[in-house]
């Protein structure tokens, strides 16, 4: 039994500069960014690299189409590394650039087509919640199919990640919000996971400690006060994404993914409309296994009782980012049913990372009771 991998080098660097001399960024380098980030940190070092701003491709989170927009031009371009500096959306599609042949992207993430890498991957997070750039997954909206879709594959690794905190100055704090509480998330679902060993469930806990002390400082000082933590909510995410590349996510996600594909909610925030509301049930049904360790963990950290945890996440979040009923979103009573299905039959491979199995009952009573 595996019990633990990491196969991406990790670096630090203070500056993009700093980093663009040490990776010698050059002509045989494909960098996906965004503009807001290009401008400022990028163009003034004049690099003779190939350059795609992944919003002219679409705007919101990775889609097919968007996806499959960007292969066609990037065919025109000579290649052997592929530098993403950005976000969930520029990480999420980066990876899928360094497969082999690959010309319409449904193909890959149903598995038509060998998943074979041909390209070196390196990969900046500019958020503090995916924690993709240590993990094999691709997730993206398949809009023929009406969800989301994760492409877990070991070809998908990043060979390097590198934290730049200077990147996320820019971020508005609501996509901060979203982003940190999403990685808190991955820190949670991976620790009660199945799949989970004595090795990820280190950085679980290590992520769920500094991710809510971040959280409690802006919390007692406010919005502004999260770029005095930039590096250490970057390490937390990233400690989660370790993480949750070793044991997955279970429910939280399976549940957020109609959702988001259906009226284009952000990935972290929709994730944190599910949260609490799962582990609620998780712990109704068997509050006697490996989640009375976690609440244990979250009650040293939010400093109440175990059975209080999750109203106290509740609270402390809502401080960050505000949760809305479901319906606010778009969603229709008949969409319950609907999405209840949807998670059943596109979601297995999150759904076998429960905590504890859920039913047809279970998913529809969490999808009527926020809505």
């Amino acid at each position: 039994m595996q019990l633990f991998k990491l196969k991406t080098k990790l670096h630090e660097f203070s500056s993009f500069s700093e980093f663009a001399e040490e990776f010698a960024l050059g002509e045989n380098d494909l960098v996906i960014t965004n503009e807001f980030l290009f401008e400022p940190f990028i163009k003034p070092l004049n690099l003779a690299s190939h350059f795609i701003m992944q919003e002219k491709y679409g705007l919101g989170e990775p889609s097919d189409e968007m996806i499959n927009r960007i292969l066609a031009d990037i065919r025109h371009f000579s290649y052997d590394r592929v530098v993403a500096i950005g976000g969930g959306t520029v990480i999420d599609i980066s990876k899928l650039f360094v497969l082999k042949d690959i010309e319409n992207v449904t193909d890959a993430f149903e598995r038509k087509v060998p998943i074979i890498k041909e390209k070196q991957l390196v990969i900046i997070p500019t958020t503090c919640g995916t924690g993709s750039e240590v993990t094999n997954i691709s997730i993206a909206e398949l809009k023929a199919r009406h969800t989301k879709m994760g492409l877990a594959d070991d070809a998908l690794y990043a060979d390097d990640a590198v934290i730049i905190p200077e990147l996320l100055k820019g971020l508005p704090f609501r996509f901060y919000a979203a982003s940190a509480i999403d990685a808190l998330i991955h820190a949670v679902e991976s620790y009660v996971s199945p799949k989970a060993s004595p090795y990820s469930r280190l950085f679980s806990k290590e992520a769920i400690c500094l991710s809510i002390d971040v959280f409690r400082h802006i919390g007692a000082k406010g919005e502004a006060s999260r770029f005095e933590r930039l590096r250490d909510m970057l390490i937390a995410s990233n400690y989660a994404g370790i993480a949750f590349g070793n044991a997955g996510v279970g429910a939280v996600h399976a549940l957020s993914y109609p959702l988001g594909g259906a009226y284009h909610v952000p990935h972290g925030e929709a994730n944190y409309q599910f949260f609490t509301k799962v582990f609620k049930l998780y712990l109704q049904k068997n509050p006697t296994g490996n989640i009375a360790e976690l609440n244990n963990v979250l009650a040293e950290n939010l400093h109440v009782p175990a059975y209080e945890v999750y109203d106290a996440l509740d609270t402390l979040l809502g401080k960050m980012l505000a949760k809305k009923p479901l319906r606010e979103y778009g969603m229709t009573e008949s969409d319950i049913e609907g999405f209840t299905e949807n998670v059943l039959k596109s979601q297995q491979r999150l759904l076998a990372n429960n905590y504890v199995p859920f039913e047809h009952k279970d998913i529809r009573l969490i999808f009527s009771e926020l809505f």
